[in-house]
């Protein structure tokens, strides 16, 4: 796991001083602590920071490589809040984890696609195509759905983002597919016939879902990234300062030119 901080500041606050929860929060000598994984929730997160730090309002972000250690940094108190979630993900790792955590606002959408160096469309993949998805449960269950919807299989009835390969109810091309940690398929590309991406991973790697992908969600996708708090947080007004910087026009237009479209204004 790489956690890196984005931010450097000054140690303002003398050495052994425990941070209260919720005492001064968003000032120099407290910035808010917000973690978010690589790529672009990194990338529009520094955009909000800029944004809310012109009103005095100051967080520091720290990076991950996964989505897990986020929580559980978020559960530690390591962490005030953080931005890169998308509900069906949230809702996995509370009845997993036993995390009490809410959601204080929208962040962005990263379209997921299906992209491959080997073929131009789905309807090319032979017989025993080896494709990657996500291995984490929600994720892996939304490139699922993706590849039913796009005809590469099919799905029991009833089917959501919970499915796993064990949900294939027909396979006429036995496609076979392999689980490798979200962040890896990218680089995985050359060695199997295709793979489904998150566009927060898609994108730094050159990968526009709008433009080179098989098969891509759409717009009205449920999966749209969060700004999760602690519950005891959820009506802090730190908590919807930092929400309010997603929904800030100057934020949403930024997100709209930097991404061309592959990434989705959700503030």
């Amino acid at each position: 796991m790489l956690r890196r901080s984005l931010l450097s500041l000054p140690a303002l606050v003398a050495p052994g001083l425990a941070f209260a929860q919720g005492a001064d929060l968003g000032t120099a000598a407290r910035p808010v602590r917000v973690g978010v994984t690589q790529g672009v929730h990194a990338q529009a997160f520094e955009k909000v920071r800029e944004v809310l730090a012109r009103d005095g309002f100051i967080t520091r972000a720290t990076e991950f490589s996964d989505f897990v250690q986020p929580n559980a940094a978020l559960q530690s108190g390591d962490l005030d809040a953080n931005a890169y979630q998308h509900m069906p993900f949230l809702e996995a790792q509370k009845a997993a984890r036993g995390y009490d955590f809410v959601s204080v606002g929208r962040t962005v959408l990263t379209l997921m696609g299906v992209f491959s160096r080997k073929h131009r469309d789905l309807a090319s993949l032979p017989n025993g195509a080896r494709v990657a998805i996500p291995n984490d449960p929600t994720n892996g269950g939304r490139a699922l759905l993706l590849l039913a919807q796009a005809g590469v299989f099919r799905l029991r009835a009833g089917a959501d983002h919970r499915a796993t390969v064990a949900d294939i109810t027909e396979n006429p091309k036995r496609v076979r597919i392999v689980e490798l940690e979200a962040a890896t398929i990218v680089r995985a590309l050359d060695d199997v016939d295709a793979g489904a991406i998150t566009g927060n991973y898609a994108v730094p790697a050159g990968l526009n879902p709008l433009r080179d992908a098989l098969a891509r969600e759409n717009e009205q996708s449920v999966y749209t990234c969060l700004v999760v708090v602690r519950r005891a947080n959820e009506n802090a007004a730190w908590a919807r300062k930092l929400a309010s910087g997603y929904a800030n026009p100057e934020v949403k237009a930024w997100v709209e030119a930097t991404f061309g479209g592959a990434v989705i204004s959700g503030g």
